[in-house]
């Protein structure tokens, strides 16, 4: 029998109540994923002016453009805002507030941080182009490197995270991770000079702390030993630390809340790591055997090998 149109509204319709999974029908609805990755958008064009945009500005015309996009961005994110503050309120408000209002001064407090989030991706844009040979300049690295835009969305999305506001930072990171290959938690705690070179599969989690100068590769894990205890361990520190002048290089994995990497120190490939080392510390992976052979040309072609 063919089903009909209408029976398979019913039958979705009744998933709706058996599994939920849906937006608030009947009052206030979450933050729009779309609208958050839209502003996101604006806010690196506002931290980066002229390398997110597909016109050129000109410096005499910067100003009115910077104003115009700052008042856009201030009424649209305000509303997002608003939408999250009253799906969970903070602990800090013990008597209902007014969320426009909250949502209004807590935007404007976020939009002033701007200027002091542009100084600290500077020190950014300088690591990676220290860093990498490859690069041509700085503007190459804004503008091409994804690590750069990942980590102005974790700064962006970590002054949100210490407003307590719910949803939007995580909203905007895996929008940024979805984008870029690099996960990086809104919670964590990244000093100045930051730099993952490559950064696909990185994955830093929400209590890491990361210090100054720090350089990490691909495929790089700062990550919790167990969340076996799943809700239990919300507030908890879970994630390593990693002092100044770190260097962890491609493929390793540094577990626990009581892990420290102490300054100075070099995590080489593919370490897996679960124990504090001390400042200026080389940690590297022996007891892995590579095997070098010679290899017979098959028959059946040229292209084709066996051992």
């Amino acid at each position: 029998m063919q089903l009909s149109v209408t029976q398979l509204t019913d039958r979705l319709v009744a998933s709706y109540a058996r599994a939920g999974g849906i937006n608030h029908l009947d009052g206030k609805n979450l933050p729009s994923k779309h609208a958050i990755a839209d502003i996101t958008v604006d806010l690196l064009r506002l931290l980066f002016p002229g390398f997110f945009d597909e016109k050129l500005i000109h410096s005499s015309e910067i100003k009115v453009e910077t104003a115009a996009r700052l008042d856009t961005v201030l009424g649209r994110l305000e509303d997002e805002v608003n939408k999250s503050l009253e799906y969970s309120p903070p602990a800090e408000y013990t008597q209902k507030p007014d969320w426009g209002q909250v949502a209004h001064t807590l935007t404007l407090e976020f939009l002033d941080s701007l200027p002091r989030i542009r100084e600290l991706l500077q020190t950014d844009t300088e690591a990676a182009y220290q860093g990498d040979p490859a690069a041509l300049s700085k503007e190459e690295v804004i503008v091409a490197y994804p690590c750069i835009e990942a980590i102005a969305v974790q700064r962006l999305a970590h002054e949100l995270y210490l407003k307590n506001i719910p949803l939007i930072p995580r909203i905007m990171t895996e929008w940024a991770h979805t984008r870029t290959g690099m996960d990086l938690h809104p919670g964590a705690q990244i000093g100045t000079h930051f730099f993952v070179d490559h950064c696909t599969g990185t994955v830093v989690g929400e209590t890491s702390i990361i210090g100054n100068h720090v350089k990490m590769y691909q495929g790089v894990g700062l990550v919790a030993k167990s969340l076996a205890a799943g809700q239990a361990l919300r507030g908890q520190k879970r994630h390593p630390t990693i002092e100044d002048r770190v260097t962890i290089y491609a493929g390793a994995t540094i577990m626990g809340g009581d892990t420290v990497v102490g300054e100075g120190s070099t995590i080489g490939a593919n370490v897996f790591l679960t124990a504090s080392v001390p400042a200026h510390s080389l940690v590297v992976q022996e007891d892995a055997n590579v095997k070098v052979l010679k290899k017979q040309p098959r028959v059946s072609g040229p292209a084709e090998f066996q051992i």
